[in-house]
């Protein structure tokens, strides 16, 4: 796998921690030469993963913004476009449901932070880097949704869940529309993951309880998650394009 990575320069969001900072280390294991990470709040741990891109062989850098506001996600294009006009691999991680609110106590500025970070950015985001794999006749996109996307998610979490919907649909668009051009849009579905996102949203009890309803009998890690992704990057998954891969440990088996 590292041959078929060399020379590439991988974008991934919301690296600092849990499933996106992963993703980077995986990427870099794998051979990409260059992962830019994108963060917002937590430099600390986007440093952190930048120190184990270097370690892994590759070279990396770091790029601030608030994904979750229309002018953080311009600002962000901006930056990519001085740090890295061309890339290969877009990972569009960043994502959160903020925080649960009910139907009664939702904003609309609520409401747009989670749209604009879940679904807005990453739509602009890949918008900006096509045009470049394009002109090189080749690329990947892998787009984060979540299994709220199927059920409706837990309790306050129900916008959170229709923008991971959309990503699905928009994932869907995306690859008819690249794909006669050999750019390649997949997702990947996320069960509940022991991780970051769900020590804050999540209490202990209802993670042990969600651990003994899987199949699998654990809940995933952020590796489980990382290592699709980065098939999805592959030339193993060459003929894959505009699918969700659901990652749940038997979760939504029928």
């Amino acid at each position: 796998m590292a041959e078929e990575f060399t020379g590439k320069t991988a974008v991934v969001t919301g690296a600092s921690r849990g499933i996106g900072a992963a993703t980077a280390l995986a990427l870099a294991r794998a051979g990409v030469a260059r992962v830019v990470l994108h963060y917002h709040l937590h430099r600390e741990g986007a440093e952190r993963t930048l120190e184990a891109v270097r370690a892994a062989g590759a070279e990396g850098e770091v790029l601030p913004a608030d994904l979750g506001s229309v002018e953080g996600i311009r600002s962000f294009i901006a930056l990519l476009k001085e740090a890295a006009p061309v890339a290969d691999i877009l990972v569009n991680n960043a994502g959160s449901l903020i925080r649960r609110a009910w139907l009664l106590e939702f904003t609309e500025a609520l409401y747009d932070e989670v749209m604009n970070l879940n679904l807005k950015s990453a739509y602009f985001i890949t918008q900006a880097l096509a045009p470049g794999m394009i002109e090189r006749g080749g690329g990947v996109v892998v787009n984060l949704s979540s299994i709220a996307a199927r059920n409706g998610g837990g309790p306050g979490a129900t916008v959170y869940a229709a923008a991971k919907a959309a990503v699905m649909t928009m994932t869907k668009g995306l690859a008819r529309e690249l794909a006669p051009q050999g750019v390649r849009v997949n997702s990947v579905s996320p069960g509940t993951v022991d991780n970051e996102f769900h020590q804050k949203f999540s209490t202990r009890q209802m993670l042990e309880s969600i651990a003994g309803a899987t199949p699998a009998g654990r809940l995933a890690t952020n590796q489980d998650i990382a290592d699709v992704i980065v098939f999805l990057c592959s030339d193993a998954a060459r003929y894959i394009h505009g699918q969700t891969i659901e990652v749940n440990g038997g979760m939504l088996a029928p």
